[in-house]
Formats: structure tokens, sequence, C-alpha cells
């Protein structure tokens, strides 16, 4: 073997991939957020008629579809990334699970990419495949759900006993209870976009046609969007402590 060859197949060189891929999937990530919301936007008002609005609904998705491109490697890096230490094993299985549905879905979705743009030529396969990764996103979705329910449980049960603890003070100036308070807001808001996300998931396989329509769907994936856009935001700067 050849000192390149060498090189590329060794851990060093994987892992700068590694890196290096994270890093572009995060640089695009804003992209891919706006786009979701401008798609989801134009299905609420087509309402699955054809029509301008309908057009910019399939360019986009299209759009998106790029976007994600080799996206599959966060969720694969998460699925084998150490959890935090003491977290219940329903919850990580849970975690761990819905990695690697996403995961799935994300590396499905880009023989989608291939059908669509007229490199892959089995139609009828390549609509399985879509079908298959939508199911295995709302079974990601399912499973966010899930635990996010479960941790804000555990995180619930933590600040009432914090609370105790600091029933003489005033709470609200203790960092570890701000810090609670932050993460429970932070997981709720996680929570509700995953249960729209099964909601988008069911509308966009159909299993409901006739109530969740494509203009429930495009309603609650836009709000379900504009809840993923405000989660890119950074954190507001820390007040300093007189």
């Amino acid at each position: 073997m050849t000192p390149f060859r060498e090189e590329i197949l060794s851990p060093k060189f994987s892992a700068i991939n590694l890196f290096l891929s994270l890093q572009i999937q995060e640089n695009i990530k804003d992209e891919d957020k706006i786009c979701r919301a401008i798609q989801y936007g134009s299905k609420f008002v087509s309402n699955g008629e054809p029509g301008t609005a309908q057009n910019v609904d399939k360019s986009t998705s299209l759009a998106r579809k790029v976007f994600r491109l080799f996206k599959f490697v966060n969720d694969l890096h998460g699925l084998i990334s150490p959890v935090s230490p003491g977290t219940p094993l329903p919850i990580v299985l849970l975690g761990k699970s819905k990695n690697a549905l996403l995961s799935t879905f994300l590396f499905l979705d880009q023989v989608v990419w291939l059908h669509r743009s007229g490199i892959y030529k089995n139609k009828e396969r390549a609509e399985i495949i879509g079908r298959i990764s939508l199911f295995c996103w709302m079974g990601s979705s399912v499973c966010t759900t899930l635990v996010e329910i479960g941790e804000l449980g555990r995180l619930s049960k933590s600040m009432k006993k914090l609370d105790k603890e600091l029933k003489d003070t005033n709470k609200y100036k203790n960092e570890e209870y701000r810090a609670k308070i932050k993460s429970s807001n932070e997981r709720s808001l996680a929570l509700i976009k995953a249960a729209m996300d099964i909601v988008v998931a069911a509308g966009l396989l159909q299993l409901s046609p006739k109530k969740v329509t494509p203009r429930v769907t495009g309603a609650f994936g836009f709000a379900s969007s504009l809840i993923s856009c405000y989660q890119l935001l950074p954190s507001p700067p820390k007040s300093k402590s007189s």
C-alpha cells in the first residue's frame, strides 16, 4: 500500500474528514431551515392545488434535499457518541433510536433526490423508498417526543428538589436553578416541534388525507420551521453580576 493510501485510511484522516463534514453541515443548516419555512408556507397557500405556490413548494423541497446531502453523518456521529452519566436506559435507547431513524431518513432521502434530479430512473422504487424515509422521520419525531417528555420529567423532579434547598433564598438568583429553567424551556419547545413534525409526516404520507390536508400540513410545517429558526438564534449574553 502506498503512503498516500495509508494516510487516507488512517484514523487521523478519517477524524479530520468527519470534523470537516460536520462543520459544512453546520454552515448550511440556516439555509435549510429558511427553505423549509418557504416550502411549508407555500404548501399552506397552495393547499395542494396547481399553481405558483405549489411550484415553489416543489422547487424548495428539491433544493432542501441538496442541503441535506451527507447530513446523515451527523446523526451517525450522535449514534456512537457517549451519553450523559446518569441518563436512564429507556431515554438512552430512545435517543439512539431517534439518531438511527433520522440518519436512515436522511440517507434514503438522497435516493429520492437522485430520482427527482433525473439520475435515478426507477420511479416506483424511488416512491417506495421515499415513503420508507418519511416513516423513519415520523419514527424519529415520536422518539424525540418521548425523550423530551422523559427529560422534562427528570428536570421537574430536580427543580423541585433544588427548590426545597433554596427555600429561604431567592431561587431566581441561583445560577443552577436558572440553568434548569432555561433547559426546561428549550426542551418544551423541542417537544412542541417534534409533535408538530409527527403531524407533518402524517400529512406527507397521506395517512389521514381528510383530516391532515395539505393546508394543515403546511401550517404545522411552517410553525415547526419557525421554531427551528428560533432555535438557531444565539443565546443572549449573560448579564454581569454586580
